[in-house]
């Protein structure tokens, strides 16, 4: 069963306890009141097998045929694709190869096709949402989250970014004080509020690249939806994430944060706390409690849509840093100027050139994983730089150039050497004779 088959069973488990109604199920599980119902007829009938998907396994009875397929993304990439401008839209291909091409394909199918193969990514443009958002009605369906930068100590200890989150239907707040808004920062702050009160189904943050980022352009032809580190954790939870597109938009959280600046700071001051150890030693045991029981209200309807928190090991593998790797010839997997082999595997052997996934803990734990499973490594020392010519520290050698002279038996020294003869007779000829000596 996939993740949102056992979602649906935790829900309707909850329903048979008499914990949930079927109209809170199926907000729960994110289909319409009539779809919860058939849902909860097949698993009061059939148990938790009855909500696995009757076409799991199994390719559709209306599906084209691959080559067909093929060949209708063949002419598409040949005669109507191109950039973004030039390309043709799912609907005029279709109509430009039932007329052209003699091949009929329905436009919505085609237009599936495209996304899948990376021909066509086009969104569409919605107006901005102006109008005023009234407040969630159940305990856990949206929790805010924001980072607030504030010296917060007043000079005494560090400035500090101080993680908040709120839930939107009660107010209740959560807080912790970090030297800056980093993924260890939010990620723990989150995990806190899931231990304490279990997973919510939304968050709400703002456009920061920690929590979400635009697409580059190699996604939008293709059509995927970019993906943070935190973003990842949360698809693993479950939650959807929800950036604000103004400050105003979260108001609530924003308010907080006024509230948190004016009277936490005070109390810090008469606590005289002078780091952020304490202050979250402070925060925890006292001043969330005495905050809560002041400012937070009671949701418009008593069910709450939290679902239960999962356990620490497993908590352990969904907070952490995962990244592709490339295993190279000799088995080693490099990470953050860090140097892993691998050792020989009994079983689930990553070849050369595979990629494997490198997880990067909360601590610094590091663990490599092939296709699910742990791989045997041992870190070994960076490979020595070969010592540049110019970091040498060596004298510089004058360069002296010779001027060249040709070799006697060379071709340009023949002709020299047939008009040696001939000169030596002309220079017999014109010498002056020597004069007689006197005789005595």
């Amino acid at each position: 069963m996939s993740q949102e088959e056992l979602r649906r069973v935790e829900v309707l488990a909850r329903v048979r306890s008499n914990q949930l109604r079927v109209v809170d199920a199926s907000r729960l599980m994110h289909v319409s009141y009539r779809q919860a119902k058939r849902l909860w007829k097949r698993y009061r009938e059939e148990g938790a097998a009855g909500l696995k998907h009757r076409g799991a396994g199994r390719a559709s009875n209306r599906a084209c045929p691959q080559k067909f397929r093929q060949r209708v993304l063949d002419l598409i990439g040949r005669k109507y694709g191109g950039p973004v401008g030039e390309r043709f839209g799912p609907t005029l291909a279709a109509e430009h190869l039932a007329s052209e091409d003699k091949l009929r394909v329905h436009a919505e199918t085609l237009r599936h096709w495209m996304l899948e193969a990376g021909l066509w990514s086009r969104e569409r443009k919605r107006r901005k949402h102006r109008r005023r958002r009234e407040r969630k009605e159940h305990f856990g369906e949206l929790v805010q989250m924001d980072g607030s930068f504030h010296d917060w100590l007043e000079g005494r200890g560090p400035e500090g970014c101080l993680i908040d989150m709120a839930d939107d239907a009660t107010n209740t707040t959560w807080a912790q004080l970090n030297e800056e808004e980093t993924i260890w920062a939010v990620a723990d702050a989150l995990r806190a509020w899931i231990e304490r009160y279990g997973v919510p189904l939304a968050l709400y943050v703002d456009w920061k690249n920690l929590y979400k980022r635009p697409a580059t352009p190699r996604e939008q032809l293709r059509g995927e939806e970019p993906i943070t580190q935190f973003g990842r954790m949360c698809a693993k939870l479950g939650m959807e994430i929800i950036a604000a597109n103004s400050p105003e938009a979260k108001g609530r959280i924003e308010r907080i944060h006024g509230t948190h600046q004016d009277r936490l700071v005070k109390k810090l001051r008469r606590k005289q706390i002078a780091s952020h150890e304490a202050a979250n030693v402070y925060l925890r045991n006292e001043y969330l409690p005495e905050h809560n029981e002041r400012f937070a209200r009671a949701a418009a309807r008593p069910e709450d849509y939290h679902r239960r928190a999962p356990r620490a090991a497993e908590l352990d593998r969904i907070f952490r840093l995962e990244s592709e790797r490339v295993v190279s010839k000799d088995w080693v997997v490099r990470y953050a100027n860090r140097y892993f082999q691998l050792e020989p595997q009994s079983r689930h052997h990553a070849p050369a050139r595979s990629k494997v996934l490198v997880c990067e803990g909360r601590h610094g734990g590091i663990a490599i994983e092939y296709r699910g499973h742990k791989l045997c490594w041992e870190e070994i020392p960076a490979p020595s730089q070969p010592r540049v010519e110019s970091e040498r520290k060596r004298s510089p050698v004058p360069v002296v150039r010779r001027k060249w002279v040709p070799p006697a038996n060379h071709p340009w020294r023949e002709a020299a050497r047939r008009a040696a003869p001939q000169k030596a007779l002309r220079e017999s000829v014109t010498r002056p004779l020597p004069w007689p000596s006197a005789s005595p």
